[in-house]
């Protein structure tokens, strides 16, 4: 009979067996970042390897898994935590030999010769009661033997970066993205012919696992118990999906932020057993522009402006995302004052038909004096208004 191999998950995520669900997580996406497929394309080992960590993920984050995994060194949905801490109880009381649980069956511990009836032998609080602990573990062959039902394939996220102005104005994006279809070959089957004896478990329908110094006869995970499975597809190895790379297009909407995500349902990874296929998630990045800064649907922009604009008022042109238009200047305009032009913003996604405002933020620019005749004039406007800027800051102190 095959023996499963015994897996030390906190290994396979570098990790102490101490370590904290944040500890769990942080190590299992920095390993993800590594090993993904994405990252990888077409590398197996490293396919592999993301597939380990995966696993290890999925029963160390999950506390219930964990506390199964803790007490006994392995994992099965068919063990509650409760069950696994009297077991691991029951095994490490003291002076017990190892013993070989096969199949959970407990008859050779009763009524045979030297059984004690005591309140302290095995009899009473030892092995029957033991096995009424896990008399409710499995419910029969034909339960292990149940045909696997529709699983539904995972989700994707990707992140696509788009130009300013597609952001703004909407159109047109494409995305190579590598996701799992259903194999063309066996139609998500996982399987071309007719059922052979399992290789795993030679029929039998269980595999033996070891607990610590314990034996478990458990459902074979490779035929799921039945002892039969069907020549693995060629195509897909017995996955049923097979990975292929995918060329999506999609639709950016006018007013698009940076950060927002795009739903493309039935675009994840196929499901299988005629399951579900996942959603596509694409999270938009948006690019810069050397003029414009967009906060939101406001756009930003620093608009330069003359002495005499700044002092006397003006209407200068600016650039917008429209195009050029007309801004006040007010008189005495200081350099860094904001003014808002409204609606010259962005339109805005939700398709309410409101646009956000532009704010100019005006910069005076000093001129360069070239000459005597604008250094006299400068002068002339010095004794004119003569009054100190900075006699604010000293009545302060």
């Amino acid at each position: 009979m095959a023996t499963t191999t015994q897996k030390d998950y906190y290994a396979t995520l570098g990790v102490k067996k101490t370590a904290t669900a944040e500890d769990i997580r942080k190590a299992f996406r920095k390993l993800a970042r590594k090993y993904h497929p994405d990252v990888n394309p077409g590398d197996k080992k490293a396919e592999e390897k993301f597939k380990e960590i995966s696993e290890a993920n999925d029963i160390l984050s999950d506390e219930k898994k964990r506390k199964v995994y803790d007490q006994l060194g392995f994992y099965s949905d068919q063990i509650d935590p409760a069950q696994a801490e009297a077991y691991a109880r029951q095994q490490n009381m003291g002076g017990q030999p190892p013993v070989d649980f096969g199949g959970f069956d407990f008859s050779g511990f009763q009524g045979g010769a030297g059984q004690q009836t005591g309140s302290s032998g095995p009899g009473s609080t030892g092995w029957s009661s033991f096995k009424d602990i896990f008399s409710g573990i499995f419910s029969g062959q034909q339960q292990q033997g149940r045909p696997r039902g529709p699983e539904p394939g995972t989700d994707l996220e990707y992140q696509v970066t788009v130009d300013f102005w597609t952001a703004i104005r909407g159109g047109q994006a494409r995305l190579t993205v590598h996701r799992q279809e259903v194999c063309p070959t066996c139609h998500g089957k996982a399987s071309t012919g007719g059922p052979q004896t399992c290789p795993e478990c030679n029929g039998s329908g269980q595999v033996t696992q070891m607990g610590g110094r314990m034996k478990f006869n458990i459902p074979c995970p490779r035929c799921n118990g039945t002892g039969r499975i069907s020549n693995a597809c060629p195509t897909c190895h017995g996955e049923g999906v097979v990975d292929r790379s995918e060329n999506v297009e999609f639709r950016i909407k006018p007013g698009t932020r940076d950060g927002q995500r795009i739903r493309l349902q039935g675009k994840g990874n196929a499901g299988r057993n005629g399951g579900s296929t996942g959603d596509l998630y694409l999270i938009v990045r948006t690019g810069t522009h050397p003029v414009f800064t967009r906060q939101g649907d406001d756009i930003h922009i620093t608009v330069p402006v003359t002495v005499p604009e700044a002092s006397l008022g003006a209407k200068v042109d600016v650039p917008t995302i429209d195009g050029r238009a007309q801004l006040k200047i007010p008189p005495g305009t200081q350099s860094g004052q904001k003014l808002r032009m409204r609606d010259r913003g962005v339109e805005s996604a939700s398709n309410t038909g409101q646009r956000g405002d532009q704010i100019v933020t005006v910069e005076v620019i000093v001129p360069t004096l070239q000459d005597e005749r604008s250094r006299e004039i400068m002068r002339e406007l010095a004794k004119l208004n003569n009054q100190d800027p900075r006699v604010q800051l000293f009545d302060k102190l």
